[in-house]
């Protein structure tokens, strides 16, 4: 085992990669995985890869022994395992970009801990991106094994992304996706503090494909996800990638000010003829209504000048604190 204290220099997608790179890296964000790490790296160590396989294990910030299990790992699998250990809790796309920067093969899969992605649909993953040239393959499921509240929250993240973002319509984002090298490298050069690594992926190519694959119940705990992790990975994806939230404050800012004036009119015309005008509950109506846009116009307003804020402070995207890797003969990536 080596400790790094660098990151490793990344390959080529071509036929001539360094010796250095391997066919493919699948990079694991670890949360609470100490039940389910072990499995999943045992069964990928046993995968057929043409070119070689490395695996990337980032554990972020996990409370449970999930570090010394991947320590373990690293120890006693039969091939290359590299165990990132983050200095505290930055969340899972933070987790996948440090993870992407230690990942040294020609395509990198992401996937999570919790046994819901079979392993064996890694290399169907990879053989559909190198045989259709596609730079980004995400998956998608005829049946999800999620609660209902969080397939829910999946759907509308989809929904949010087909009118942010310059994506196909209808293509479904997911975790378990597979990247070329060009994909990688293009989005490692963004270092901001609020990662948003589908985001970055549609910026940065249109080699876009999808096929589908099996979703299997979580084999142990429950998910990591709550309604505040995913009001963050909302917001990350609403105010990193688009303007359109602005542009709508802007929108409704015109129909109030067209609902005020027309009030205006209706006021002045009750005046002239020499109707009482309605009365105090009407007016605290109007003024409660009017308030509360200005107060949420000035929310997104100040949400997007706070991430640039911190984002000019370099507020970290994850700090690293070791880096151990075993080394196994990488293979050669083939046609």
């Amino acid at each position: 085992m080596n400790m790094l204290d660098t990151d490793p220099a990344g390959g080529d997608v071509r036929l001539d990669v360094p010796a250095t790179s391997f066919g493919l890296s699948i990079v694991v964000p670890v949360y609470r995985g100490a039940d389910t790490v072990g499995t999943l790296v045992a069964a990928l160590a046993g995968l057929e890869v043409a070119g070689g396989l490395e695996i990337v294990l980032v554990n972020d910030g996990s409370p449970d022994n999930s570090g010394e299990v991947c320590r373990r790992l690293v120890a006693v699998t039969s091939v290359s395992v590299t165990f990132v250990e983050h200095a505290r809790n930055y969340g899972e796309h933070n987790a996948v970009m440090t993870g992407l920067r230690y990942a040294r093969g020609a395509y990198v899969i992401t996937m999570d801990d919790d046994l819901q992605n079979p392993p064996h649909e890694v290399v169907r993953l990879y053989d559909h991106a190198r045989r259709n040239g596609l730079d980004v393959v995400y998956t998608r499921y005829a049946e999800k094994q999620h609660a209902a509240w969080r397939n829910l929250g999946s759907r509308l993240a989809n929904r949010m992304a087909d009118v942010l973002l310059d994506k196909p319509k209808g293509l479904y984002l997911s975790s378990f996706r597979c990247m070329s090298r060009l994909a990688v490298d293009s989005i490692l050069l963004y270092d901001g503090p609020y990662p948003y690594v589908d985001g970055l992926l549609v910026q940065v190519t249109d080699r876009l494909g999808s096929i589908e694959v099996m979703h299997l119940p979580r084999a142990h705990g429950r998910s990591n996800y709550n309604l505040r992790r995913l009001l963050r990975l909302w917001l990350s994806l609403a105010l990193n990638f688009s303007i359109l939230p602005l542009r709508l404050s802007v929108f409704l800012g015109l129909i109030m000010g067209a609902i005020g004036f027309a009030g205006a009119v209706f006021v002045m015309f009750e005046s002239l003829l020499e109707r009482p005008p309605a009365g105090w509950a009407s007016t605290m109506v109007v003024v409660l209504l009017l308030s509360g846009v200005q107060l949420v116009m000035l929310g997104i307003l100040g949400e997007y000048v706070g991430r640039v804020f911190l984002t000019a402070n370099h507020k970290p995207q994850g700090v690293v604190r070791a880096v151990v890797r075993s080394e196994h003969a990488p293979g050669r990536p083939q046609a």
